[in-house]
């Protein structure tokens, strides 16, 4: 059961996209963070002008609450995140202090979350709810699986399973959540005549597209390993 050839089956190609996304990310933030933006903003100048804009946006329903965002920063690379339990957008030294393409890319994608909680945005408040019981279902699911098979209960192994699948609803909630931040982003950069250049369009789309990939590539992973389970399960009872 520890060495399950039909495991690799599920999640070598996951394993793959997963590679494939970590790359395409790395690349083309290394490519796009070497390139300065046209107005030669800072992730921090771009986060500043986007909140400070967003206040009178007209048409964005919540859009008065962004003034209140604080601003702070974080260690490490691509830690870029938007806290909405202290209200606060945290950008890494390399994307508040770079005026690359990569940094107001990073800050506009983070300033689209912090938009979509001020405005309740549906799916966001979805996968917020999903969290307590994703952490459990993370936990004691698989130790279910196993129990219950190495007890012979499968009843305790399928409701295992049934935890453990809370891990690809969450992931499959995540992926609107961040595509919309995404789109979001690019709306907020654009009217706020951010992209000044052809150059700078073409690199915020290819920097969001990336990280938009590895959620795509999180979600089948989860979905995968929910099968193999699934699978594994499965062919227990009917052996």
């Amino acid at each position: 059961m520890y060495y399950d050839p039909t495991y690799l089956c599920f999640m070598l190609p996951a394993l793959l996209l997963m590679m494939l996304a970590q790359w395409r990310v790395s690349s083309t933030y290394s490519k796009w963070g070497k390139t300065r933006n046209a107005l030669n903003l800072t992730g921090l100048d771009a986060a500043r002008r986007l909140l400070s804009a967003s206040g009178s946006a007209a048409g964005i329903s919540g859009a008065e609450g962004l003034s209140a965002v604080q601003l702070a920063g974080t260690g490490g690379t691509l830690t870029d995140h938007y806290d909405p339990s202290k209200n606060t957008l945290f950008l890494s030294q390399g994307v508040a202090q770079n005026p690359s393409v990569a940094s107001i890319a990073v800050a506009a994608h983070e300033i689209g979350h912090a938009s979509q909680q001020a405005e309740g945005y549906g799916p966001l408040r979805l996968r917020s709810l999903l969290v307590p019981a994703v952490n459990i279902g993370s936990s004691l699911g698989w130790i279910m699986i196993i129990g219950g098979l190495l007890l012979n209960i499968i009843q305790i192994s399928w409701l295992g399973v049934l935890f453990f699948s809370l891990g690809a609803v969450f992931a499959l909630a995540t992926l609107p959540v961040e595509l919309n931040a995404s789109s979001r982003a690019r709306a907020m950069l654009a009217e706020n005549g951010m992209l000044a250049s052809e150059e700078d369009t073409r690199g915020v789309n290819e920097v969001l597209n990336a990280a938009a990939l590895t959620y795509v590539a999180g979600l089948a992973s989860a979905v995968l390993q929910l099968l193999y389970f699934v699978s594994m399960v499965g062919g227990r009872r009917r052996s």
